[in-house]
């Protein structure tokens, strides 16, 4: 699968969703078990190559700002969210994390649905539910691309009082009072 055409699936369920998480999740499984299983491991692994690019530690001070604290599990599914907004959105907030004051509106973002999909659609694409070395997560293991375990978080760490002055926007719109 190409990027371009991973970035198309993910922009079209979410103009479909219309802002309900569970019909975008409803709508990346639909289309994504039309496709060819190695196109569904392909978006899974595309998936995984962007979750371990947005492991910066800009992000999760934009996260910490958002939520208030931030955490292993949290933060994977923030980075998740932020994927399923879009690459619009992902370009943005990597070069620019307080971009995201202009597109969070609530705390509390996540969207870990979306590390289903793909073997949801594979699922139905096989007709099976037994996961096994040929499913997306066990491909993209065997590839190397492992969110959890796979890459250190990049950039340089940061300092609660640091955020401030971090990521302005985000502060002055989730910070403590």
């Amino acid at each position: 699968m190409e990027k371009t055409t991973f970035w198309q699936i993910l922009e079209s369920a979410k103009q479909a969703a219309q802002g309900d998480q569970q019909l975008q999740e409803q709508v990346l499984i639909s289309s994504l078990e039309k496709l060819e299983p190695e196109q569904i491991i392909g978006f899974e692994c595309i998936l995984r190559e962007y979750l371990i690019e947005a492991d910066h530690y800009n992000i999760q001070a934009a996260q910490k700002i958002i939520d208030g604290y931030v955490s292993d599990d949290p933060y994977l599914y923030f980075r998740c969210w932020l994927i399923g907004q879009g690459e619009a959105v992902v370009a943005q907030a990597l070069a620019n994390p307080d971009s995201l004051a202009n597109i969070v509106e609530d705390p509390y973002q996540d969207f870990e649905e979306l590390l289903y999909v793909a073997t949801k659609a594979f699922e139905k694409h096989a007709g099976r539910e037994e996961d096994d070395e040929t499913f997306p997560r066990a491909v993209a293991l065997e590839r190397g691309l492992d969110y959890n375990t796979g890459s250190e978080t990049k950039g340089e760490d940061w300092t609660e009082n640091q955020l401030p002055k971090m990521l302005p926007k985000l502060w002055k719109k989730f910070g403590p009072i």
